[in-house]
């Protein structure tokens, strides 16, 4: 679907909250300053990177990659997979041009700060040199994903941890740490918590700045009004769609029906122009 968009230079998106309100976005390569792709599974794409590049399209990625458990995160890749798709990455485009994102940061009983400082080093490890960069953030107690995580009671309970406690502090400083050690800069994505005294500064996924270094191209600089206050990005037009990832993750802000995205998944039609049904015209 993707490549089909960017063959015939434009797509459609739909608004969620009103269908019968439909944009339309020029992908030609004119018209697009850089494309960011947020994954967590970019095999699927790495056979389409030369085509990209072909066409003229600058782009980067914002690549997830969290590990946890099958309970929390079902439909995940494995985390060596991911290792292998990243290393094919990194030698196609370059290990500046990703950013790993260790995002949401979700303390549990199964999953307390400890445990996260084990896992977030073997990770960054696995990671050295594939990037130089991690983005952090702490899960935000969206009302679906509240719903879904209970579901899991009594055998995953969410744990609070306070963001005042020296258990918290340690944790965010020891991953600031990790992160040095192992050659990323670490930042914060849209985070009300200020982490900056442990060493994480408040991040921007879409960063005039990174992409004037890395593209050497000059954008708009001021934050996009149309984000969340703690959200640094620069402006830019999201093409993505609510219920659409089958990726399944129970703590996710995007899903809102369990179920809607499958079908929606198999609804869908690679000659649509958008990802979401469009209402038929009058």
């Amino acid at each position: 679907w993707w490549m089909r968009r960017i063959r015939e230079g434009a797509c459609a998106v739909v608004n969620p909250f009103n269908p019968r309100q439909v944009s339309h976005v020029s992908l030609r390569p004119e018209h697009v300053d850089a494309i960011v792709f947020w994954t967590r599974n970019a095999a699927p794409l790495l056979p389409y990177l030369a085509e990209l590049n072909g066409r003229g399209y600058r782009y980067y990625f914002q690549y997830t990659l969290t590990g946890y458990n099958s309970a929390i995160e079902p439909n995940v890749p494995e985390v060596a997979n991911v290792v292998t798709t990243l290393t094919q990455l990194a030698a196609a485009i370059g290990p500046e041009r990703i950013c790993w994102r260790y995002d949401p940061i979700l303390f549990t009983n199964t999953m307390p700060p400890e445990y996260h400082l084990e896992h977030f080093a073997a990770l960054a490890s696995a990671l050295r040199g594939l990037t130089q960069h991690v983005t952090v953030s702490l899960f935000d107690e969206y009302r679906g994903a509240m719903r879904r995580l209970r579901e899991l009671a009594p055998a995953v309970q969410l744990l609070e941890i306070p963001e005042t406690s020296e258990r918290f502090a340690h944790c965010m400083r020891t991953l600031a740490s990790i992160a040095e050690a192992q050659g990323m800069a670490i930042s914060s994505c849209a985070e009300t918590v200020d982490l900056r005294p442990y060493g994480i500064m408040p991040g921007q996924c879409i960063d005039g700045a990174y992409l004037r270094r890395v593209f050497g191209i000059e954008v708009a600089t001021a934050k996009d009004p149309n984000q969340r206050a703690a959200c640094g990005c620069v402006a830019s037009k999201d093409i993505g769609a609510y219920d659409t990832c089958l990726h399944g993750c129970r703590y996710c802000y995007a899903t809102h029906r369990d179920g809607l995205a499958a079908a929606r998944h198999a609804a869908h039609g690679v000659e649509s122009p958008a990802l979401l049904p469009m209402e038929p015209r009058s």
